[in-house]
């Protein structure tokens, strides 16, 4: 056949080579769908599809230990005794102390005039001299039926009035001697000597700061525990600390801020001069089984409560709720957990609350 007739008979045929090109590729089809049908059905016979993978976990027994934890406030130190000291009668201060002098109990401090005081005790006694004979010679002439029980009755009321004004008399001028309740310092005096004082006004100040004691408030999130008698420790903002014991937890909270005062007690002996200043109060808990952990174990559960998730024997993920009883940036020290624990250490995110896991078993760290 020539060249010119071979593309004659392509022209002729074009159409019958098309429907041959689309024929096979249906038949090509038809066996590869057939192919992936016998596949399926040698799949069913020969068993079930392979169970999708496992959540790789690592996972470490650790074992409780013994930990105390501490508590720290924000308080102020005070004087453990502190005396505002004024006048009860009126006079003029004729003797003052020295500022800062320490004193002894029952030493004098300031003296005010006396007045005519000494003079109306010398009187009251004689009155009551007086009084007590004429009730003696009453009773005696009673017993004879000399005078009546009204007029003997009468002396004996004059009797304890005169008693009365003795004692008033008495009072009124020892209360020119202002001594000192307690040891201590003479830490505030605002008379001076010549001063006209009125019953009532403000004489001196005493302080014993030989002791200290310090205040401050607990939330209510934080006072369980809290019992007298708990070691503590007061910081001062220069590093100095002083040692000491909680003496008193209020029972109920304030209304208002919804937290509880507490007071703790300290010696002194060296007679710091930090009464008035702000320290920090490091309440020492009772011991008790906790964890060491990194704070980044620590998770949430949908309420919000803070928690670690553990492994049980069966290898599913378990969320454990923790209580917290301290924390820094590099440990936190957590309590509410069994006494061992096979906790997640890495891939705690990834696996969920009964998820079935593949556990990889760390060594416990020295």
């Amino acid at each position: 056949m020539s060249k010119t007739g071979g593309r004659q008979w392509l022209n002729e045929h074009r159409q019958l080579g098309w429907w041959l090109l689309i024929g096979l590729v249906a038949v090509f089809w038809l066996w590869r769908g057939e192919l992936y049908q016998a596949q399926e059905q040698l799949a069913e016979v020969q068993g079930t599809p392979q169970a999708p993978r496992l959540t790789m976990v690592e996972a470490r027994w650790l074992q409780a230990r013994r930990y105390r934890p501490e508590l720290v406030l924000q308080g102020q130190l005070l004087p453990a005794r502190q005396v505002s000291l004024r006048a009860r009668i009126n006079a003029i201060v004729v003797r003052v102390p020295v500022l800062g002098e320490r004193v002894a109990e029952g030493e004098l401090m300031l003296a005010l005039s006396e007045d005519d005081r000494r003079g109306n005790l010398l009187r009251a006694e004689a009155e009551l001299a007086l009084q007590q004979a004429e009730v003696t010679a009453a009773e005696r002439l009673r017993r004879n039926n000399l005078v009546s029980e009204t007029e003997l009755l009468a002396q004996k009321a004059a009797a304890a009035a005169a008693r009365a004004a003795l004692d008033s008399a008495r009072l009124a001028l020892a209360h020119t001697r202002v001594t000192a309740p307690f040891a201590g310092s003479i830490d505030a005096l605002p008379v001076e000597a010549g001063d006209v004082v009125q019953a009532g006004d403000e004489l001196l100040t005493l302080v014993d700061v030989s002791a200290l004691k310090m205040t401050a408030q607990v939330p209510q999130q934080q006072v369980a525990g809290l019992e007298p008698g708990l070691p503590v420790t007061a910081v001062l903002l220069d590093g100095q600390a002083l040692e000491g014991t909680l003496t008193f937890v209020a029972r109920s909270a304030d209304p208002q801020t919804r937290s509880y005062a507490l007071e703790a007690r300290f010696d002194n002996p060296r007679q710091w001069r930090v009464a008035g200043a702000s320290a920090s109060l490091h309440v020492r808990l009772p011991e008790q089984p906790a964890y060491r952990l990194s704070p980044a174990l620590l998770t949430l559960d949908g309420d919000g409560r803070p928690g670690v998730k553990t492994v049980d024997e069966a290898n599913r993920v378990r969320f454990m709720p923790v209580t917290l009883l301290g924390i820094t940036p590099g440990a936190a020290w957590v309590g509410g957990l069994p006494a061992r624990v096979r906790l997640i250490t890495r891939g705690a995110g990834f696996a969920a609350q009964g998820e079935e896991v593949t556990v990889t078993e760390r060594e416990p760290a020295a």
